[in-house]
């Protein structure tokens, strides 16, 4: 067993010191990217701006005889380009495939320094974030770099699901994990081929009326992945790192996409990802409090004072629980005015140090 006080040494002669917390960035919307196709790396510039994460995607996505040309052409993508506050991420191949170690190998030497996270798929458990935790400390002190780069794993398995909370706890490195739900789907062999979202057969129906037994009777379709989601936030909560929702596939309904990740929003994730620049939008916006609600918990710190005992506000009573409440609600405010302008003038918070 790891003793506690060496969990946050470093796991190599020379690699940088683990990290003891995980810095907050905003992170609402990892919009990915195949660096093989020259013609979308052409457009990048563009996008980086409007981005909180820009992911070069090695994985899923990239056709076998495609993959040593996507890795190459991550590497000239993070040495052509400014990211400035923008977050640079990279999903590479699964441990288990014949491309993971040739992508780590050939990575973190060559542009190490720019990258922030390295998104692991297909993680089963705590001993898959143990090898890659190992690796990365040779890799960096061998190249030299000062600070470490951070973990993501994606929750795509059911024993990935089943493992979740030793995941989470697996290394100092670990920034967040992101739902999988193709995948996991895939891996439970449940009955659907969709790429996140909910299912039309998966439903509650209404009660037969006594008075009209052959009348219609309503349906309400359910979101298999709730369970999964509530799951994954409590643990990543717990652990201090951050929980997102995967894919959304159905890139022409933007509708269900919206509603999607309102859901993980609501439940705890801090943002989704974007498979196509017209999801990028949806996401900063769901992943952004409404400026509402940012105004009833400024309406409710107020009027609590020092945030103990229970006042009346509107009608309603608030005490030390809905306060905390609130303060959740102004803090990923703030956070995130500091960075968006017009986020700041929304809210009337402080924006951006000009």
């Amino acid at each position: 067993m790891r003793s506690a006080k060496d969990f946050f040494a470093p796991l190599a002669v020379g690699a940088p010191t683990p990290p003891r917390d995980i810095p907050w960035r905003p992170s609402r919307v990892i919009h990915f990217f195949d660096p093989s196709n020259e013609k979308m790396a052409a457009k990048l510039p563009g996008l980086i701006p409007r981005v909180d994460v820009l992911l070069g995607n090695l994985e899923d996505g990239v056709r076998a005889d495609n993959k040593i040309a996507a890795r190459e052409g991550l590497v000239k993508v993070a040495e052509g380009n400014d990211f400035g506050e923008t977050q640079f991420w990279v999903r590479v191949n699964s441990i288990d495939s014949p491309w993971g170690l040739d992508d780590l190998l050939t990575l973190v030497p060559a542009i190490g320094a720019k990258l922030d996270v390295i998104m692991l798929p297909k993680v089963q458990g705590a001993e898959d974030i143990h090898y890659i935790d190992r690796l990365l400390a040779q890799l960096e002190a061998k190249a030299g770099l000062t600070r470490p780069i951070l973990v993501h794993a994606i929750l795509e398995t059911a024993r990935g699901v089943g493992n979740v909370e030793e995941i989470c706890a697996a290394s100092p490195r670990m920034q967040g994990l992101s739902l999988g739900p193709a995948d996991l789907a895939a891996d439970r062999r449940m009955k659907t081929t969709r790429v996140g979202g909910g299912h039309p057969g998966y439903l509650v129906r209404q009660d037969p009326n006594p008075d009209a037994p052959d009348a219609v009777r309503a349906t309400f379709q359910q979101d298999p992945w709730h369970y999964t989601l509530a799951r994954m936030v409590d643990a990543c909560v717990a652990h201090g790192i951050m929980p997102y929702y995967g894919p959304f596939g159905d890139i022409a309904d933007v509708t269900a996409c919206e509603d999607q990740f309102r859901n993980a929003f609501l439940l705890g994730a801090v943002g989704a990802w974007s498979l196509h620049p017209v999801q990028i939008d949806i996401a900063k916006k769901v992943f952004s409090p409404e400026v509402k609600d940012v105004e009833w918990a400024k309406k409710v710190v107020d009027a609590m004072g020092d945030g103990t005992g229970a006042v009346m506000v509107n009608g309603t009573m608030q005490d030390d629980a809905s306060v905390k409440q609130c303060r959740v609600i102004l803090d990923l405010a703030r956070r995130l005015a500091a960075r968006d302008a017009d986020l700041a003038a929304a809210y009337g918070l402080a924006g951006p140090a000009a």
